[in-house]
């Protein structure tokens, strides 16, 4: 680790930035090896190419899976991808995979029910795992992100080289496209400042009025596309975005947003073309391949385009890297030692799969084997589904297990699979045409059944778009669940109200902005409106009440 003594910075918020980053990704992986954050020690911005590259990681604190970090927008964040209060907890917590989370307090169970009535827990800067979910400061994170992507742009050949340039342009680019794909779809469209230019400019930052829907989707594109063209082809080191996931990630956002925006359905085609090359397969490896994908002996295999890279010796503490403790919020408090759970109980199961989502699955469906169904308490007693909504929320989802006895384990945590590649290009080509799928998209969601042990699709799921599509978000729900994918799924198939409902409907579509943020837009005379939804959710809601009726 270079010289911890950093220089004077204009900017105050640099000195902290760096000092985080280097206690942060730390890991004997040489996933985000510590040496990139060595401190700066001459001048007030960078010169070197060494210190650019410090400079661009900022981008990256918030795809960690540290439990807070602060970037200097407004108090203490979630990462994205820590479980209590990032992509798992926003999208599949709040669907109809997960149980309603009774153990773990009236914040959560209200958001596991779609309910974002009640505003007042989005009210303060900071997050806590209970009912404060406040993602709204990642607002003022995006414009520094935009101050990153700007002085990269102003870099001297002297310093960066033009390929080197546009690679640290590129994540830096694909790491702002994902925090605005992020805020999307936890508030919809949010204000956001973009121009290097405008960072400090008051008129700029008064500007709280949300954007269109079309609006935000073009600059997501806009990031994601430039990524696409400038990220590195290869990782420098692991957990490191590449031009393939960039790829991924503009595929899903056209996926998403192709019903307003013209060619979108034909751009996620074309990122398919450009991803199916050989590189990439399904793991087929093994008699359960399914449950093997996920343990740390397959790490980095064929499927996985990108993911969390996490520590082998993780422990939770951020200086020795990202850990993984997803199945530690699924297991009940109450589980004993044993198998398959060797270190017993976890936290409150805030996490659990709904019986109702479970019985859908066909019976054959390898997917079911990561799901377990009872377990032994402390007690010696075995707790099964008559229990459930008294002793646990529902069944406990193993999709990641303890493997090293330890709390937190070194699994990765899958952010891009080719499993999601070939369903969603099965789903695009199908939306494309409006009609029947062709026999490719038909053997692409095939695909993905073989590996779950699975016959094809029955025609009766084929001979129509309609019952195409149907088929294709089933098979995403048992194909992904507990990777938080599926209200963004719900929604765009406009299912989220009939297929969430929970004794009680949906409220809303996405969270509430919060009370300050409304307020502050009013005392600069603007109106930052509070509840946002797509068009077709009036008639989700309608559908939903009907089959209730």
């Amino acid at each position: 680790m270079k010289s911890n003594k950093l220089c004077r910075m204009k900017k105050k918020f640099f000195l902290p930035m760096l000092v985080s980053l280097q206690l942060l990704f730390g890991s004997c992986e040489n996933n985000f090896d510590p040496y990139i954050y060595g401190a700066l020690l001459q001048g007030e911005y960078p010169s070197t190419e060494q210190e650019y590259v410090s400079y661009m990681m900022v981008c990256y604190l918030p795809y960690t899976t540290v439990w807070t970090y602060d970037m200097g927008s407004g108090g203490l964040q979630h990462g994205i991808h820590i479980q209590s209060g990032g992509a798992v907890r926003m999208f599949d917590s709040a669907s109809d995979i997960c149980a309603p989370a009774t153990t773990v307090g009236a914040d959560w169970e209200r958001l596991s029910k779609g309910d974002y009535s009640n505003c007042f827990y989005y009210w303060r800067g900071n997050v806590d795992d209970g009912g404060n979910l406040n993602h709204f400061p990642k607002t003022a994170q995006v414009t520094r992100m935009t101050e990153v992507i700007g002085t990269l742009e102003k870099a001297p050949l002297t310093a960066l080289t033009e390929e080197k340039k546009n690679n640290l342009l590129g994540e830096a680019r694909l790491c702002r496209g994902l925090m605005m794909y992020f805020l999307l779809h936890v508030y919809g469209p949010v204000p956001v400042i973009l121009d290097p230019e405008k960072v400090i400019d008051p008129e700029a930052l008064s500007n709280t009025v949300r954007p269109s829907l079309d609006e935000m989707t073009q600059w997501i594109t806009d990031d994601l596309e430039f990524a696409a063209k400038n990220a590195p082809e290869v990782a420098p080191d692991l957990g490191r975005y590449t031009r393939d996931y960039a790829r991924f990630c503009l595929m899903k956002h056209c996926l998403n947003e192709g019903e307003h925006m013209e060619g979108y359905y034909q751009r996620a085609i074309d990122m398919y073309n450009e991803l199916n090359t050989g590189k990439y397969d399904l793991f087929k490896t093994g008699s359960t391949p399914y449950v093997d994908l996920f343990k740390n002996a397959n790490k980095f295999n064929k499927e996985m385009i990108m993911a969390v890279s996490c520590s082998p010796t993780a422990d939770g503490n951020p200086k020795h890297g990202n850990a993984n403790p997803f199945l530690m919020w699924a297991l009940p408090s109450d589980v004993a030692k044993g198998d398959p759970f060797p270190m017993g109980g976890g936290w409150f199961q805030a996490f659990s799969m709904d019986k109702k989502y479970y019985d859908a699955f066909e019976s054959n469906d390898g997917r079911l084997k990561t799901i377990v169904t009872s377990y032994k308490d402390k007690n010696g007693v075995v707790i099964n589904k008559d229990n459930l909504g008294v002793r646990w929320n529902g069944y406990i989802i193993n999709k990641f297990p303890q493997e090293t006895m330890t709390t937190f384990q070194g699994t990765d945590i899958p952010l891009a699979r080719w499993a999601d590649v070939l369903l969603m290009y099965a789903e695009a080509e199908v939306r494309k045409t409006g009609t029947v799928p062709s026999v490719a998209a038909i053997n692409a969601v095939n695909q993905v059944r073989k590996r779950a042990g699975l016959s094809d699709l029955p025609s009766v799921t084929t001979n129509t778009k309609d019952a195409f599509l149907n088929a294709i978000l089933i098979e995403r729900g048992h194909e992904f669940f507990y990777e938080g994918n599926r209200k963004i799924d719900l929604i765009r198939f406009n299912k989220y109200a009939q297929e969430m409902y929970k004794g009680v409907m949906p409220t809303h579509q996405y969270m509430p902005i919060p009370n300050y943020a409304v307020e502050q837009a009013v005392s600069y005379g603007k109106e930052l409106k509070q509840t946002w939804e797509r068009p077709g959710w009036a008639e989700d809601k309608s559908k939903a009440q009907q089959s209730i009726n």
